[in-house]
């Protein structure tokens, strides 16, 4: 608990067999009330390490996907009565003692979303990220920034908290099932009129740290630019997009 608000933290995992223990650890136990794993059908022991650490899980019976994932992760957090659901990823890439950092920062009020921001800092290079990545990262969101009208030092990273009340009122059931649902959140966010918060957060690159390979960033990357477009062509009347559909699908509350 924190300020009386109930913490989940929810892990997307696939193939974390080598990292997910290390992850849990620095889990703030005093502040997070439960951890939620959703593996998607991984080939390693994942699921043995999960239910040895005595952590929540469900698992998937085939891979999804990533957004997929997600869904899963934040419709387990609500049922479970979460008042703040942070998102961390089991493979030891993002600092897990921030989470109360981040909690506290929507605790306050201030802020619906927290972004555990990369850029911020200057840790990313530092951190291991591939060169062609940072580039790409500061391409796309200066192309963001320019286009939604917000502000952010990165919309791509995969450390981030939510209040409950965006989880449940965003159609996130209209989101991709693959890598591209982070920034389709994000733009729901600010199209939607939430307050988004960043925090410097150092990362760490490693040979179990999950990255998706040349083809599938350049598959996301013009995700990011479609989903751009198609937050222009919303507000301007142009055409409909699902995603930005208030009526949309939406979680289970």
């Amino acid at each position: 608990m924190l300020e009386g608000r109930k913490i989940v933290v929810v892990m997307p995992a696939y193939n974390a067999e080598q990292t997910i223990e290390r992850t849990h650890s620095e889990i703030p136990a005093d502040v997070v009330d439960q951890v939620v794993v959703v593996d998607d059908h991984s080939d390693d022991a994942t699921t043995a390490v999960a239910e040895r650490l005595g952590l929540e899980l469900v698992v998937h019976s085939s891979n999804r996907g990533y957004g997929a994932n997600q869904k899963t992760c934040y419709q387990e957090a609500l049922d479970r009565g979460a008042d703040i659901v942070v998102m961390l990823h089991p493979d030891y890439q993002y600092p897990p003692r921030l989470i109360t950092a981040m909690a506290g920062m929507l605790t306050s009020g201030h802020f619906d979303i927290v972004v555990g921001s990369r850029v911020l800092g200057g840790t990313a290079l530092v951190g291991g990220m591939p060169v062609y990545k940072y580039v790409a990262n500061r391409l796309l969101t200066f192309v963001e920034n320019l286009f939604l009208g917000a502000k952010l030092s990165e919309y791509h990273s995969g450390f981030r908290a939510f209040t409950r009340e965006v989880l449940a009122d965003l159609p996130i059931l209209e989101n991709s099932d693959d890598f591209v649902f982070d920034n389709q959140i994000l733009a729901q966010v600010v199209f939607f009129g939430y307050r988004i918060g960043e925090i410097s957060t150092p990362c760490r690159y490693h040979g179990e740290a999950s990255s998706i390979n040349f083809p599938r960033s350049v598959r996301y990357g013009l995700g990011v630019l479609m989903t751009t477009l198609s937050y222009l062509f919303e507000r301007f009347g142009i055409r409909r997009s699902r995603i930005f559909d208030p009526n949309g699908r939406k979680l289970r509350t």
